[in-house]
């Protein structure tokens, strides 16, 4: 569980990614547009403590589970991680600290494996890279730990696999394992059982709960998935075309939830509307408008069933709506 002591702040973070201008653009020299991948979070994760990050495809929260691992560079706002800024952190020497303390786990492990390498190879590599060990017996003491934790055992049988030798769930906890090697306080998994059957995916969240109480191991848990937020989750924030719409408890959001956009992910899953108590479905019209053409005022407004006049012209801010609860929406409650 949580010990309430803050490892990771994200503050007014943004990323924006400048598009192509057109030969007409340039002629008329119309100024270039940009994406806003991430306009402006605040989140905040306490050690041992598991937080999701929900919202359908477009809505930025891979950006930022890469901005954390410090794949993607920021362009506005800071990233604290146990009170250092680590920013503008770059180069060998500048993020080798970081990289064994802050891990990914990619959503397709099939591309995030080596086809050519084995699975101690897989494992082994960041170990190696970040000289966490001094001989051979311990790298192979740290990859039979780390196999193990993942729940691949006896870890022995397959250190000489492909990965084209081992099931979905199999490669799967094999990038658990690669993450977990290094021993890291917090790993950002991104949609880690999004590819897997509903059988394996129960096992694996299992595997990351268990993972979390051994090590008192921070996740930040990346889905389009709210009834896997809840169960894996202490609290959820939920992300809408580059900004946390809403966040609070995983009681809070999946049950008592204010925003129109959370109640449209509630009402889409039917056992969790079932329990909610709720009748109909809202359902969400068309696709997430662009981030390069964000909606004056409340960019959730055209596709709301609930918007009216004050939404068009002036964004709401992120407001109490219970202990540890905020919704930005002019009609939370």
């Amino acid at each position: 569980m949580p010990d309430n002591a803050e490892l990771l702040r994200l503050e007014n973070l943004q990323v924006r990614f400048p598009m192509q201008s057109s030969a007409i653009d340039s002629i008329l020299g119309r100024p270039k547009r940009v994406v806003r991948a991430v306009d402006g979070i605040d989140l905040n994760i306490a050690r041992g403590e598991i937080v999701a990050l929900v919202g359908e495809s477009g809505s930025g929260k891979t950006t930022v589970g890469r901005i954390i691992t410090k794949l993607v560079q920021p362009t506005g706002g800071r990233l604290l991680f146990d009170g250092t800024d680590m920013t503008m952190a770059h180069g060998v020497s500048g993020l080798r600290p970081y990289r064994h303390r802050v891990q990914m786990i990619f959503q397709d492990a099939y591309q995030a494996l080596n086809p050519r390498h084995t699975v101690f190879d897989a494992v082994a590599e960041p170990l190696r890279s970040l000289g966490l060990v001094e001989n051979h017996d311990q790298l192979t003491e740290r990859v039979s730990e780390s196999l193990s934790a993942a729940g691949l055992k006896p870890p022995e049988e397959f250190f000489a696999r492909f990965p084209h030798e081992l099931s979905g769930g199999q490669r799967q906890r094999v990038v658990v394992a690669g993450a977990l090697g290094v021993r890291p306080e917090l790993i950002v998994a991104d949609e880690p059982v999004s590819m897997l059957d509903v059988s394996i995916r129960a096992q694996l969240l299992q595997a990351l709960i268990d993972l979390r109480e051994k090590y008192s191991l921070a996740l930040l848990f990346i889905t389009h998935d709210l009834p896997l937020a809840w169960l894996i989750a202490d609290r959820i924030a939920v992300m809408y075309l580059g900004k946390v719409v809403e966040m609070g408890s995983a009681d809070d959001i999946t049950l008592k939830a204010s925003h129109p956009y959370t109640l449209a992910l509630r009402d889409a899953t039917p056992k969790l509307h079932n329990e909610a108590g709720r009748g109909g479905v809202q359902a969400l019209q068309g696709e997430v408008p662009s981030a390069a053409r964000v909606p004056s005022g409340c960019r959730f407004h055209p596709r709301c069933p609930l918007a009216f006049e004050r939404c068009r012209v002036e964004e709401p801010p992120a407001i109490a709506v219970g202990p540890q609860h905020t919704s930005a929406c002019w009609l939370a409650k």
